[in-house]
């Protein structure tokens, strides 16, 4: 079960992307979150350095989406 609920996740993340023309989404989470951080590694996205200066966020990570998604 808890792999097809971090899957859902991901999948909700990557849809919700606001711009349906958006090429990446950029995430942060807290360092505290260690299954977080874990489901975003597995899910494909990359660690990058800090896109914003979110005063509890300690990780950013980012993800590329697949062309052509609707």
């Amino acid at each position: 079960m808890a792999e097809v609920e971090r899957l859902l996740t991901a999948a909700l993340v990557e849809v919700s992307a606001a711009d349906p023309g958006a090429r990446m989404v950029r995430l942060e989470t807290n360092r505290s979150l260690i299954e977080a951080i874990a489901m975003y590694r597995s899910a494909g996205y990359r660690e990058v350095p800090a896109f914003n200066d979110e005063a509890y966020a300690h990780h950013w990570f980012e993800k590329r989406l697949p062309r052509g998604r609707t």
